[in-house]
């Protein structure tokens, strides 16, 4: 893909895979929207980017809060009128003994991880149609564990590693639910596994000695982002660069409409908004 004069928001993107995917794309001629919560890191992203001629701004935002994700759309909507790819990347690790809130009350791997990009995306989607052909690309883990429907904020039993895995599977259930609802709009969503335990400071928070690259899972990101081979293809999930197959409640259309539901309703998005968003 050309990205000359193509312009790409990036979440998370001022440490870790998120910033080497950030820097290559701006290398690359896109103008780089670089999300992060740190202003220092992001001006030494956005300095990296600008040295090798490339363009980027630096856009704050606590994910964990969705007041705040949704200034971080109506930052993107004042800076462009036009939105090529969206790669949702921040993240929260496993790294937690003990359950933690976001700034609205829920679980916070499930708000950062899955809902604050379900906000985003579906706040960012007449951009991206309009910018048609678009791209989302959510950045995912071969971690999954399946949606406990009568317990998704993990009152019970809670531990860090489940409550990141339910939330990388709720994005990759959202990633087809919206493929679908996205047919002929021009614009396609896949999901990911980049790599695994890349060196970043997730894993090493974690405690586990990180044996893949960044630069690895960076070139599987940019894959769906970027390689002409996805064009047209949508609501696929991929371990790295290779197709492949999610946990099974992907693939249950009972389960995908039930997160969605359960999705309007926490983030306080009126059912019949969203449709008209991806009619």
């Amino acid at each position: 893909m050309d990205l000359t004069n193509k312009t790409v928001l990036v979440t998370g993107s001022t440490d870790g895979v998120g910033r080497v995917v950030a820097e290559r794309l701006g290398a690359a001629g896109a103008r780089v929207l670089v999300h992060g919560r740190d202003q220092g890191r992001a001006k030494t992203v956005v300095a990296a980017i600008e040295a090798k001629g490339g363009k980027a701004e630096f856009l704050i935002a606590d994910l964990s809060s969705l007041a705040e994700v949704r200034r971080l759309a109506d930052a993107v909507r004042a800076r462009t009128d036009r939105l090529d790819i969206l790669i949702n990347n921040a993240g929260v690790g496993t790294a937690s003994a003990k359950r933690q809130l976001g700034a609205d009350g829920y679980e916070l791997r499930f708000a950062v991880n899955y809902l604050a990009g379900f906000l985003l995306t579906s706040e960012l989607l007449p951009l991206l149609k309009t910018s048609a052909p678009a791209r989302i690309v959510n950045v995912a883990s071969a971690g999954q564990q399946a949606i406990d429907f009568d317990d998704v904020m993990l009152t019970h039993g809670y531990s860090g590693v489940r409550a990141y895995c339910q939330s990388k599977l709720a994005q990759i259930l959202f990633t087809v639910d919206l493929a679908e609802q996205l047919k002929g709009a021009g614009v396609t969503v896949n999901a990911l596994h980049p790599a695994s335990y890349m060196d970043t400071t997730m894993v090493r928070q974690a405690g586990v000695q990180p044996w893949s690259s960044v630069e690895t899972g960076a070139d599987a990101i940019l894959n769906l982002a970027t390689s002409p081979a996805l064009e047209g293809r949508s609501g696929l999930y991929f371990d790295g660069q290779r197709e492949s197959r999610a946990d099974a409640q992907a693939y249950d259309a009972r389960a995908r409409q039930q997160l969605r539901s359960l999705s309007l309703d926490l983030v306080g998005l009126a059912a019949s908004k969203f449709k008209e968003q991806n009619s």
